[in-house]
């Protein structure tokens, strides 16, 4: 187990192959000089995605961190890639529905891919966290699998069933992705530099 911000997180879990911990990191926001916390964040990705980033053997993990072509090779890599939120402070999911809708659709827009196929698969997205009450602890699982240009998003809290929706639509399905995933523009500094870190020195065995 890796312990992140006290929430422990498997070093690998399974998916069609076993994927390992390869970033780790949390969202927060600063109020008042206050930090606050918000979710706990692990990255699994086959341990093969490093012989599809050859192109940056070398690099220190700072200078991977910055480049945001790298982030979109790795995203682009093919294997399975499965994110693992946790949820340090309780709010409403709608309120995180309405951050990941935000996000989605300003980097659908800005790409020329907003769409009324999109602006509906992302209303479902919404949709589905509308319900739902983030208590602490509660755990959302983004899975991206290498077979399809789909997402499966599943959400859990109190160890009750998860709940799933797939995410049919390509262009939303990766857009999520690049929210979390997306280098310097990624949600979550702290997850892109753990990720940088750790893929240098792969990149460097």
């Amino acid at each position: 187990m890796v312990m992140v911000d006290d929430f422990a997180f498997p070093s690998q879990i399974t998916t069609t192959k076993p994927l390992s911990l390869l970033g780790h990191g949390i969202t927060d926001i600063e109020i008042h000089f206050l930090q606050i916390k918000f979710t706990a964040i692990g990255v699994y990705l086959e341990p093969e995605v490093v012989a599809h980033l050859q192109k940056w053997k070398g690099k220190a993990g700072s200078e991977l961190a910055e480049d945001d072509e790298f982030f979109e090779a790795l995203i682009a890599a093919p294997g399975d890639k499965v994110l693992r939120v946790v949820v340090i402070k309780e709010i409403k999911g709608s309120q995180y529905g309405v951050q990941l809708e935000s996000a989605v659709r300003d980097r659908l827009a800005a790409d020329d891919k907003y769409e009324e196929e999109e602006e509906e698969a992302l209303e479902k997205v919404v949709d589905f966290f509308q319900s739902k009450y983030f208590k602490k602890n509660s755990v959302i699982i983004y899975t991206f699998p290498a077979s399809s240009n789909t997402a499966e998003i599943a959400f859990s809290t109190e160890g009750k069933d998860d709940s799933k929706i797939t995410v049919e639509n390509a262009n939303v399905a990766e857009m999520i992705k690049k929210w979390y995933l997306g280098g310097t523009r990624g949600v979550s500094a702290t997850t892109i530099a753990c990720l940088a870190n750790n893929l240098a020195a792969e990149l460097s065995k």
